[in-house]
């Protein structure tokens, strides 16, 4: 009980080292790649799930888009299992650390942002400035565009960091509280105990929504670029 509220977010060491590195390859081992003619149920399951998410996030691309097909599934799988990863317990969750989720939405903003300077150069610099502006506002308008325009991969690590990071401090919280409680009174206990584990299934789907909004927003970017 006396143990830090913010220990479970700090970065785990192994000989003064940081392991962050292994934690964050550690979940590719749960997407083996298939090396037979007929496929098991967990690789048929998987294949399946890709290949309907796939479909929804570009069907609203054009080949130009669909280029980075690849990197937007690789992207989805990699938030949905590290988050899930870090629902168990003693377990370290790096989308935590809003140094990475920065370290992820910043370079593909940019990439969305360089392919449509380079493919859609007038429409690009047309979004600082939409059709029929007094002339007054041109000055303010264009700069709050560009400032909308530099946040957008802000928002993209804030929002899932913060998402992350309070469900498990609320995990914490409850969790601690019922510990507490259990020598007080064991049917407060047993009614906290019963929300902690509501609030762990709704920590599931979190941790899945999340992977999915952070790649709808990145598809929707590039969307807009391409």
């Amino acid at each position: 009980m006396n143990e830090n509220l913010f220990t479970s977010f700090t970065t785990p060491t192994m000989i003064g080292l940081p392991v962050v590195v292994i934690i964050i390859m550690f979940p590719s081992i749960f997407f083996p790649s298939p090396n037979r003619l007929v496929n098991n149920r967990l690789i048929s399951i998987q294949q399946w799930l890709v290949q309907l998410m796939s479909k929804q996030m570009l069907s609203i691309h054009n080949n130009k888009g669909q280029i980075w097909a690849l990197m937007l599934m690789s992207l989805i799988l990699f938030i949905g299992s590290t988050n899930l990863l870090g629902l168990l317990p003693h377990s370290f969750t790096p989308t935590t650390q809003l140094s990475m989720n920065l370290g992820m939405a910043i370079p593909l903003w940019a990439g969305t942002i360089l392919t449509g300077f380079r493919h859609k150069t007038k429409a690009s610099l047309a979004h600082f400035l939409p059709q029929g502006t007094p002339v007054l506002l041109i000055p303010m308008l264009v700069i709050i565009e560009t400032i909308s325009l530099f946040i957008q991969p802000m928002a993209l690590a804030v929002r899932l960091t913060a998402n992350i990071t309070a469900g498990h401090l609320l995990i914490h919280l409850i969790g601690g509280a019922t510990l507490a409680l259990m020598n007080i009174s064991t049917t407060t206990a047993l009614i906290t105990f019963i929300i902690l584990i509501l609030l762990t299934i709704l920590e599931f789907a979190v941790a899945l929504i999340q992977a999915y909004v952070f790649t709808l927003l990145v598809s929707l970017y590039l969307h807009d670029n391409t």
